[in-house]
């Protein structure tokens, strides 16, 4: 599920949504706007494979799990990590 496997094609595992999510963020967006420009933007980039709601959910708990993502006052934003302080 969350690296491709037999079943589950490379477009769709869970690091390769999460990463798709990840680009749709470039500015704090709710969870909504988040799953809309997802959907679009696989559509633009011919990702026909179907992507529910529900491994869209999936996909963030595995971002933030990975301390990719935060929940801000019901805004997702992308958690930045310097390697080295400034």
């Amino acid at each position: 599920m969350i690296t491709p496997t037999k079943g589950i094609s490379p477009d769709r595992c869970l690091l390769a949504v999460g990463a798709q999510i990840l680009m749709q963020l470039e500015e704090p967006r709710t969870v909504s706007q988040a799953w809309a420009r997802l959907k679009q933007w696989r559509s633009e980039n011919s990702h026909f494979a179907p992507v529910s709601f529900e491994w869209f959910v999936l996909s963030l708990d595995v971002l933030y799990s990975l301390g990719a993502v935060e929940l801000h006052q019901d805004l997702l934003v992308v958690r930045r990590n310097d390697a080295a302080p400034a």
